[in-house]
């Protein structure tokens, strides 16, 4: 019978600097997250529609995902500390300028939103790119899942943080308070970065972009990782357009509350395990698959779908996990960061793409089929992971794996 272990969690909390880089990182991550709520109520309450704060929120995503690889490159090949501390800097400066455009200047507010975007730090992706670097054996297998089980806690706190600021003062209150907590915070992650390049890093062979990505493991994962960010897009919306059916926008927010709990415990048991046996990344997806399959099933009552989006939701942080992990270690140091950029701006693209193809399907279909979009997108995932080796007991630092470009 596998038993839980946190002999991995005992040692990530002794090990110099792993702590406090995950803190850093959430301290930094959690503001820019909160943008969104105050940032959409700025653009309806100037423009008086909700459709407008849909093309704002729509030029920042876009911003994001085209400067994510860029920074992340610059960061692989120039010095992250610098690129973290310029970019965060000049993304809270941005947003502080998008805060304080008149209402008459709305028809600005996508121009200001998109270049706001284009300066979001690369956090995730240096501090991705930085547990191989830190951690070893089954320590970087519980780090990579106690990162995705933190997320989960981002993408929560924030946005509730941010409709705080904008019901007890105002959304321009708001994207205020957000850049200067993130110019903070950012700053503080940023000096945790390793300044100028490393050894590893000079010596290293840095593959092109296109070596990078046209590679037989990493390209599946990076279409799988897109098409999972597509479905949870899906899977948002319908539950909002759910909430809306049943008379009680309240349900929307437990129902997010209650997904992100399952993966938050999902993510925290998974990075427990022992790991004595070979974990396929396709195995993980399909089970998520087939729960997210029975939310079809459950609409019906509020309480059944609450309980399959747990049910579900324990599979997320598990899976990103494993996809995080299998992705670092089949990456040479040296573009790890530009690796997860590329992730990233994928992620970002599917969000957009996901919540388009949603709504229509949701007024075309029914709320129950925002699920059936996201089943589907989670077997387009299982397929295209099905040959990416297993993570293995024996890997320590997955130096035997395929890396090279």
């Amino acid at each position: 019978m596998t038993t839980m272990d946190l002999t991995a969690y005992r040692d990530l909390w002794r090990t110099p600097g792993v702590m406090s880089l995950m803190a850093a990182a959430l301290t930094a991550r959690m503001p820019v997250m909160a943008t969104m709520v105050p940032l959409a109520f700025l653009a309806k309450d100037a423009s008086g529609n909700f459709g407008w704060a849909g093309v704002v929120a729509g030029a920042y995503s876009i911003g994001t995902a085209v400067a994510s690889v860029v920074w992340a490159r610059l960061a692989d090949r120039k010095d992250a500390r610098r690129v973290v501390i310029i970019t965060g800097t000049a993304w809270a400066l941005m947003m502080a300028v998008t805060a304080l455009l008149p209402d008459s200047a709305y028809r600005l507010l996508p121009v200001a939103a998109a270049l706001a975007g284009l300066f979001v730090a690369p956090v995730a992706s240096t501090l991705r790119a930085a547990w191989p670097r830190l951690v070893q054996g089954g320590r970087l297998r519980a780090i990579y899942a106690l990162d995705a089980s933190a997320t989960e806690l981002v993408f929560v706190i924030g946005p509730m943080f941010g409709a705080a600021i904008v019901s007890v003062a105002s959304p321009r209150a708001g994207l205020l308070a957000c850049a200067v907590a993130a110019a903070g915070a950012i700053w503080w992650f940023g000096l945790k970065q390793q300044s100028g390049m490393t050894q590893e890093k000079r010596d290293a062979k840095r593959p092109t972009a296109r070596e990078l990505l046209l590679h037989r493991h990493r390209l599946p994962m990076l279409i799988a990782f897109a098409c999972m960010v597509m479905g949870f897009a899906s899977m948002s919306l319908g539950i909002v357009a759910f909430a809306d059916e049943h008379g009680n926008r309240l349900i929307a927010g437990v129902l997010e509350m209650v997904a992100a709990l399952g993966s938050l415990i999902g993510g925290l048991v998974g990075g427990a395990l022992p790991g004595r046996r070979d974990s396929y990344l396709w195995r993980r997806m399909l089970t998520f698959t087939v729960l997210v399959a029975g939310c079809f099933f459950a609409t019906a009552s509020v309480v059944a779908l609450a309980v399959m989006l747990f049910a579900s939701g324990c599979l997320i942080a598990p899976t990103f996990s494993a996809l995080y992990e299998r992705l670092g270690g089949m990456t040479p140091a040296s573009a790890r960061t530009e690796i997860f950029g590329w992730m990233l701006s994928g992620g970002m693209l599917g969000a957009a793409a996901g919540s388009a193809v949603a709504g229509a399907i949701v007024e075309s279909f029914g709320v129950r089929y925002a699920w059936a979009l996201m089943a589907v997108l989670g077997v387009l995932a299982t397929v295209a992971v099905l040959r990416v080796p297993p993570h293995r007991p024996v890997d320590s630092t997955l130096a035997s794996a395929p890396v090279a470009a």
